[in-house]
């Protein structure tokens, strides 16, 4: 018997759906919800011209199309006009935060920006990654590249003697062994080699552990160059005693750890410029106050235009600036996709740079 081919019904009447887009829909910014049968957000979009946007979603061809199998599973339609495609953005970042929806969380995990990650726990790995994760974990960067930045995590790893093995790891330090238990061999090559102090196997403390995750921790903050030291001293000895071959190998370390620490350098100061007040123009005037302050936005309002207006928008920043001022340190977890969508936006609009001005001139 020859197999057919089964295709779900949609969850709703397309063609009521459309005829409402084309009768209600606007072409000026806004964000869109699609609901399944029971209400629930299946998916958030943005649009610089929704009529337009919503409209091609029953242009689809189903099921090759992603958009026509959102459209399929949907089975009611909601948007709200916002006055600018910035507006948009941030907008459906906040909502995609505050619905998860699947289509969404599902479908939109590639990340090309990297992220350096160190784990909680009693033996901390250093890792590194997209923004997805754990909210325990500490985050630096954002990066790019990926070899360059998994080369130099190795080479900071190996330095300190940090695991990077599976989190699931039983780890039993140095002083926990039971006595009447055999001893414990570590469960990878790298102990035999002097890159991993074996947390896995009772072969360090875990004051010493902590010690060494520590002045990755350190580093990683530009508090400290102590592994650089080392590959200094490393390699320095190397040489003197004509070992010019473990000297290269040594250079090598040192290059790939001086270049983390200028990256790391780099991605603190890209996101502390990421503070002032910005001027966005609405698509229909409607130009919008966004305050700003390392790469998160901390409130908006409509654009002070008169005189009483100003000094009220004086104010709030003053309010802005009166609270305490990040400490440097890991990025917030909660707020990276907003940080990286900031990044991405004035990266992409170089000229909306020329509208904002710098926090302490609303004093």
């Amino acid at each position: 018997m020859a197999a057919t081919l089964r295709l779900a019904l949609p969850a709703a009447d397309l063609t009521a759906l459309r005829d409402r887009v084309r009768r209600l829909g606007e072409p000026r910014p806004a964000v869109y919800r699609m609901l399944d049968p029971h209400g629930r957000v299946i998916y958030v979009g943005k649009a610089k011209r929704l009529r337009q946007r919503l409209l091609s979603y029953f242009r689809a061809s189903y099921p090759e199309d992603k958009a026509a199998r959102i459209l399929h599973a949907t089975a009611d339609l909601a948007w709200d006009y916002v006055p600018s495609e910035f507006a948009a953005h941030l907008t459906e970042l906040r909502q995609i935060a505050r619905w998860r929806p699947p289509f969404n969380w599902h479908m939109n995990r590639a990340r090309r920006t990297l992220f350096v990650k160190v784990s909680g726990g009693a033996a901390p790995r250093l890792g590194v990654g997209g923004a997805t994760g754990r909210e325990d974990h500490r985050w630096y960067g954002p990066f790019t590249g990926v070899a360059r930045v998994r080369d130099a995590v190795r080479a900071l790893n190996d330095l300190l003697g940090l695991r990077d093995c599976a989190p699931a790891m039983p780890i039993v330090f140095a002083g926990q062994m039971d006595l009447f238990r055999p001893a414990l061999q570590a469960a990878c090559m790298r102990h035999e080699f002097g890159f991993c102090t074996g947390p896995c196997a009772g072969l360090v403390t875990e004051a010493e552990y902590r010690q060494r995750a520590e002045t990755a921790i350190g580093f990683l903050e530009g508090r400290t160059i102590q592994p650089i030291d080392r590959t200094v001293r490393e390699m320095q000895a190397a040489a003197a005693a004509a070992e010019f071959e473990r000297a290269a190998k040594w250079r090598e370390r040192f290059e790939q750890l001086e270049w983390l620490l200028a990256a790391t350098h780099r991605a603190r100061a890209a996101v502390e410029a990421l503070t002032f007040v910005y001027r966005d123009p609405g698509t229909f005037g409607d130009d919008r106050a966004y305050i700003i302050r390392h790469g998160i936005v901390r409130a908006s309002y409509p654009w002070p235009a008169t005189p009483i207006e100003r000094e009220a928008f004086r104010g709030e920043v003053r309010d802005e600036l009166g609270r305490p001022a990040p400490v440097p340190g890991p990025l917030p977890f909660q707020h990276l996709d907003e940080i990286l969508l900031l990044m991405a936006w004035f990266r992409r609009h170089p000229d909306a740079f020329r509208r904002t001005s710098r926090l302490e001139s609303w004093r």
